[in-house]
């Protein structure tokens, strides 16, 4: 089961449990065993999440594979200043 849950990790990205036991078909309670189980051994970082969807309140556990960090953000970061290229000159 943790193969599974490693892969699913692995191909989905960070996932809330209650996503995971849906798409693998794992009873919930035998899930977060089995999550707490990895997490203490370092393959799995989970946190305690409140997400707001559509008004309704979810709580749950994110989880995400200890040896993948987020993607960076794209575009300018911050404190990257553009260089100006052009000289000013005077005479």
């Amino acid at each position: 089961m943790t193969d599974s849950i490693l892969g699913f990790l692995r191909a989905n990205g960070e996932q809330l449990d209650v996503d995971i036991s849906e798409s693998l078909n794992i009873p919930i309670g035998e899930l977060r065993d089995v999550v707490a189980r990895l997490a203490s051994s370092g393959d799995l970082i989970c946190c305690r999440v409140t997400r707001f969807i559509d008004g309704r309140k979810i709580e749950g556990t994110s989880c995400r594979l200890s040896c993948d960090p987020p993607t960076p953000a794209r575009g300018r970061k911050p404190g990257v200043k553009k260089t100006d290229d052009t000289e000013t000159n005077t005479y």
